[in-house]
């Protein structure tokens, strides 16, 4: 009787839920959405966007947004999907081209990017950032002097344009016209007088130009502006070396270490500098050390390691408390073999906690849930393999079981496999926002290609 007032009661609430639903339509959604972009709840956007596009998947607007979106959770990958089908849908659009070749450029795909670049060129010929975006790419590609045409072109359609007039001179730099470069960084530091990136390129023109005495003046503003950034220190330190002020140039490199400890560059000019203040020993030891650091070393991925073992608890943790909260027992007994495997696992008894969990299963064979509890138990016992036989099952089960995509994302970044980005995105997209903090320290610096 309990269990058929139960479902009733869950019925009229599933109907309840879908009429709130149907009385909004995509459109709604959509606006939903923009505004929440605004006011950057980008978790709350991403789900009025994927709602629009649920009720409305025809609609590339929506697909563009919520890529934007993405992109502001640092899910390039996923954002990258909703740009292919925004495009797909829209091939007229060179916004989609632009920014899915910015992420492009970010995932060191410039290949890619610059052929998004180029097409959405084509489409808005007059357009300054599509330049400048471009020369970027061209610029991190190696073609130096094709960069500087793009950038040239930029200025044209936009002369007072900080960004570009800082990017032509970092340009300029790499030519070594440091003329030019001094100039264009004077003009984008009168347009905008804070902007470290010109007041510490400017510098270092002056020093490459002999004037060390005015490089350090904009290097001291610029280290006053961002006391954080390694590489103020480290070059400032470089045009104290050039001065003879060894012991002053000494603690520049000390600092860029504690900023950034395997800086192996400032390791040997330090180095360098001890050697001339009659430290040998420091010296060769400073030495040793940009040597090592300077060298790779082929390491093997292990089964079991911290940052799976970190997320496998934080999605125990999370299991515990915000699932597992039930008083009564089903007949089929499932659960008390689900919860006392969570414990017996917490208490460190795996192999009865996993046996716990196989009973469960047995149980309950269509229950996707518990399949996932024991594919969190096999992670933390270091079986990765058969956690993600058991997160298949979940999402076979359960399409938009969110942690299980999460889990597996995780699980396969480990072991290497390219198709791991795509499973935090989707994780990200259907609600577990821990995905993003994964997805923004891991998968944006690699090309990582995946459907779905």
């Amino acid at each position: 009787m309990k269990n058929s007032l139960l479902s009733y009661v869950t019925l009229l609430l599933c109907l309840s839920f879908g009429v709130t639903k149907a009385q909004q339509t995509a459109a709604d959604f959509f606006n939903e959405g923009i505004t929440k972009s605004n006011t950057k709840d980008y978790p709350g956007a991403l789900q009025a966007f994927t709602t629009s596009i649920i009720l409305n998947p025809e609609n590339a607007a929506s697909y563009y947004n919520r890529a934007l979106t993405k992109s502001s959770l640092n899910d390039l990958l996923g954002a990258n999907l909703d740009l292919d089908r925004a495009i797909d849908l829209n091939p007229g659009d060179a916004n989609a081209y632009l920014y899915r070749g910015i992420n492009r450029t970010k995932q060191e795909d410039l290949r890619g990017a610059m052929q998004d670049f180029n097409r959405a060129i084509e489409l808005s010929p007059n357009d300054a950032l599509l330049y400048y975006q471009r020369g970027q790419c061209r610029l991190r590609s190696g073609y130096t002097k094709s960069a500087l045409g793009d950038f040239n072109k930029a200025i044209t359609l936009a002369p007072t344009d900080a960004n570009i007039l800082t990017a032509r001179a970092d340009c300029e730099m790499q030519l070594a016209d440091y003329k030019s470069a001094m100039a264009d960084y004077g003009k984008a530091l009168e347009k905008s007088p804070n902007r470290t990136q010109a007041i510490a390129g400017r510098g270092y023109a002056r020093f490459k130009l002999d004037d060390p005495k005015g490089a350090i003046i904009d290097f001291n503003r610029a280290i006053e502006l961002s006391k954080d950034d390694a590489e103020l220190y480290y070059r400032r330190g470089l045009i104290k070396t050039r001065l003879g002020e060894y012991a002053n140039a000494v603690i520049d490199f000390d600092k860029t270490i504690s900023l950034v400890p395997d800086h192996y560059k400032a390791f040997f000019t330090r180095g360098f500098c001890k050697s001339r203040l009659d430290n040998s020993k420091q010296a060769i030891v400073d030495i040793d050390k940009s040597i090592d650091m300077g060298s790779t070393k082929n390491q093997s991925k292990a089964y079991y390691s911290d940052f799976i073992t970190t997320n496998t608890l934080e999605l125990l943790s999370s299991v515990i408390q915000n699932r597992y909260r039930v008083t009564e027992l089903t007949d089929d007994r499932a659960d008390a073999y689900l919860v006392r495997g969570i414990l017996r696992n917490a208490a460190g008894d795996t192999k009865l906690a996993l046996q716990d969990l196989n009973r469960a299963v047995e149980l309950s064979p269509t229950n996707a849930e518990v399949y996932f509890v024991r594919g969190i138990i096999r992670s933390s016992m270091g079986d990765q393999k058969g956690a993600i036989i058991d997160c298949n099952s979940t999402i076979k089960l359960n399409a938009r079981q969110a942690e299980a995509y999460f889990l597996r994302g995780v699980i396969r970044y480990d072991l290497g496999d390219d198709q791991a980005c795509a499973d935090l995105s989707q994780a990200g997209e259907l609600g577990y926002m821990q995905s993003y903090k994964v997805i923004s320290e891991r998968c944006n610096g690699q090309r990582a290609t995946a459907s779905r």
